[in-house]
């Protein structure tokens, strides 16, 4: 069984229609499970009241985190390959087959902006950010292209043996890449488009000074993760 993992807050937009495109490309037994902040639009009633099997439904009062969701799916989900992305529909539920498809030589497979057919089609600054942060774990870690890209699929077992991660926004996407490249792991990545969101708000940071405050602790945790600091 697959299970993915969808963090959410405030995504009453999109939730319908993001799960019902998961059971739409995804054919085989499936659970979906949701990690709902408390959402004040109710994101979390809506994802219940699809109607759908297999989806489970985490509504969590009086915490709040990327990671620290992500965990708690990866706790309650009960596929042999589990995965997780962003409930906004920016990343495409119909690159999932050909992601699935790479199992058999694979521990891990990532939805990767920058192999080639790959493309992070948002604004030019969050772009630029990006790049610059891949660049510099590329150089640092090595190993793999999209080290923020928070798009995957692995092996539950995986976990056996690399503890996921409790904080960080994206940077605990690099640590985890990391830790499995370090152990051995088989990584591929799969290329796909990021877009912008169309329906909803954004949860990263929306100005300069947030973006550069956020951007140094990806810095940070890079230079920690290479010279153990």
């Amino acid at each position: 069984m697959v299970s993915i993992i969808l963090p959410t807050y405030n995504e009453r937009e999109n939730i319908a229609e993001l799960i019902n495109a998961l059971y739409s490309n995804i054919k085989g037994p499936l659970e979906v499970v949701v990690v709902d902040d408390d959402s004040p639009d109710e994101t979390w009633k809506i994802a219940g009241e699809l109607g759908k099997n297999g989806v489970k439904v985490i509504r969590r009062r009086g915490e709040r985190g990327l990671a620290t969701a992500i965990a708690r799916g990866i706790k309650e989900a009960q596929g042999d390959i589990v995965g997780w992305m962003d409930a906004d529909m920016c990343m495409p539920p119909s690159v999932i087959p050909e992601m699935l498809g790479h199992f058999s030589e694979n521990d891990i497979v990532i939805g990767s902006r920058y192999v080639k057919g790959g493309k992070d089609a948002r604004g030019l600054f969050r772009v630029f950010t990006s790049r610059v942060i891949n660049t510099f774990a590329r150089i640092l870690l090595g190993g793999v292209r999209d080290y923020d890209s928070g798009f995957i699929l692995l092996k539950k077992s995986v976990f056996d043996e690399v503890s996921f991660p409790s904080n960080g926004y994206g940077d605990y996407f690099i640590e985890l890449m990391y830790k499995c490249k370090k152990k051995g792991f088989r990584i591929k990545e799969v290329p796909y488009i990021f877009t912008d969101r169309e329906k909803g708000e954004s949860k990263t940071a929306g100005n300069i000074m947030d973006f550069f405050r956020l951007g140094s602790g990806y810095l940070v945790r890079i230079v920690r993760l290479r010279f153990g600091r």
